[in-house]
């Protein structure tokens, strides 16, 4: 049994990989709401779990860990030691630390900034955060020509990490229609057992 509680927004990407990867290892948690347009975040209960004031935050008993990608390192470590999300050698952790810094860098300065301004209706200039999120699919697209998951053919955390933000660019204008691979991919990623959607908003069938 465990004791995890997951503080998250139900339509972050950030926190939905760390729910799919729950999902995915079968972990029983408990999820809790944190309310962005309060501001919630910023209240000094939060901070003291997170001095960033950033979602996603996940409580495991006595350890509170913030960062989704730092999340899935040690529910990977914790929790799946003798699975392969986390390789264990130096080549293939490299692989997946490598992905964890695209989640974080074209990633999210691309595709999950021009669906955050979607969604939540901000005025932002999208031409460039269309180029970003364009030029880092295309590149993908040409390395899951070779290959069935970003670090191989096998699954690993480097997938849960771009699933979300890349399954739901949609949303925020990006279309996928030019990146078979990348659909191909995303289709793997979801026929995983208990693999989890990520929500889908009312700007879901903008671009195709």
């Amino acid at each position: 049994m465990t004791n995890l509680k997951l503080h998250r927004h139900p339509l972050s990407g950030h926190c939905h990989r760390v729910e799919l990867f729950l999902s995915l290892l079968d972990l029983p948690y408990e999820h809790v709401d944190v309310d962005l347009a309060r501001a919630e975040q910023k209240s000094p209960a939060f901070v003291a779990k997170n001095p960033f004031a950033q979602i996603p935050v996940l409580d495991d008993g006595d350890v509170t860990l913030a960062d989704s990608n730092a999340i899935l390192v040690y529910l990977a470590r914790r929790y799946a030691a003798d699975a392969a999300w986390l390789p264990r050698d130096a080549v293939g952790e490299a692989a997946v630390q490598r992905w964890f810094s695209v989640a974080a860098g074209p990633l999210a300065a691309g595709p999950a900034s021009a669906r955050v301004a979607a969604v939540f209706g901000r005025s932002v200039d999208f031409e460039p955060l269309h180029a970003v999120a364009h030029q880092l699919f295309q590149r993908m697209d040409a390395l899951l020509a070779t290959r069935a998951f970003l670090v191989g053919d096998s699954p690993t955390l480097a997938d849960v990490a771009m699933y979300a933000y890349t399954a739901r660019a949609p949303e925020g204008g990006v279309s996928l229609a030019a990146y078979a691979n990348v659909r191909g991919w995303l289709a793997r990623i979801e026929a995983l057992p208990r693999f989890i959607p990520m929500p889908a908003t009312k700007t879901s069938q903008l671009v195709a």
